[in-house]
């Protein structure tokens, strides 16, 4: 199977492709830059016709502004680049008649849950741009995979870590802080609570789905083995660096942050309908971003 990536320089992209590959898998990745074939979703002539020649029979499509300030400073750009840019790519998808398309979605359409872990059928209650954005992304999946038979799945996945991930990221910045023994503060005391795995397990998920005919027409909820709160993955972190870093314990930011958001998943579906267990687990996943972090990146 040959598959398009789109979003293929951030770093789910990069530790997907590589993973892919690694599987016996060739990838055609694609971004706005970096990448033999680049250029903007958004530009038809790219996307109809210098993506339309290449050849492949999958997609993963990850490209999105993931940025929530961004979002919220500008929503024309998040919805043309998150939701026209999906659309653009569903429809080379349907003329290019492939196998499967992956559309990666987000936890964000959950908003904050009422109740936890968080299944597939749990109501979405989207707050920002960027969370409206996948929620009208997924209808659009869905769309077509109903009116033109296209066989779409998609990913909703919580908090994504590992190699090439942004310096302003939480675990980066625990293990680059952890690495020098400087303090870490943790605001409303660390008790926002999530399910962080290594971008490694999202590739082995969607290597899954690409080869499951079970996947088609289905979403899934992605998350690491087990919640974890903020503070929680800092004392992990400091652990695995055998750092002296001291936590220091701080109040919230703001009103709207003073009760802790708590979002965790149940990932039964994505176990019983393919078979799906983690490549990697959460210290295991941390190791290999720290040795990364600390050769120098």
């Amino acid at each position: 199977m040959k598959v398009l990536v789109t979003g293929a320089s951030g770093m789910v992209g990069r530790n997907l492709v590589s993973y892919l590959e690694e599987h016996g898998m060739s990838t055609v990745p694609t971004d706005l830059s970096g990448w033999d074939l680049s250029g903007n979703l958004l530009d038809k002539d790219f996307v109809f016709k210098t993506l339309a020649e290449a050849d492949f029979d999958a997609v993963i499509h990850l490209a999105a502004i993931t940025e929530i300030k961004k979002t919220i400073e500008d929503p024309r750009m998040c919805f043309e680049v998150n939701c026209v840019g999906t659309l653009n790519v569903l429809e080379l998808a349907r003329r290019k008649e492939v196998k499967r398309i992956i559309c990666a979605s987000s936890a964000n359409v959950f908003g904050a849950p009422k109740t936890n872990p968080v299944s597939e059928d749990s109501p979405f209650d989207p707050r920002v741009p960027y969370d409206y954005s996948k929620v009208i992304c997924e209808n659009l999946a869905m769309s077509f995979h109903r009116t033109k038979g296209l066989p779409v799945s998609i990913t909703r996945s919580w908090l994504l870590f590992g190699e090439f991930d942004q310096p302003s990221s939480a675990t980066i910045r625990f293990i680059r802080a952890c690495l020098k023994n400087e303090p870490l503060t943790l605001f409303n005391e660390g008790r926002d609570t999530t399910s962080p795995s290594h971008a490694v397990n999202y590739a082995k998920l969607a290597m899954s789905i690409l080869t499951s005919e079970k996947a088609v027409g289905q979403a899934f909820n992605f998350g690491g083995e087990r919640a974890v709160s903020v503070r929680e993955l800092a004392e992990t972190v400091r652990r695995l660096t055998g750092s002296s870093s001291e936590l220091t314990l701080a109040p919230p930011r703001s009103e709207l942050e003073k009760e802790p958001q708590i979002s965790y998943p149940t990932t039964d579906k994505m176990k019983s309908l393919l078979g799906y267990s983690h490549e990697l687990t959460l210290e295991e996943g941390l190791s290999r971003t720290i040795e990364w972090v600390r050769s120098g990146a």
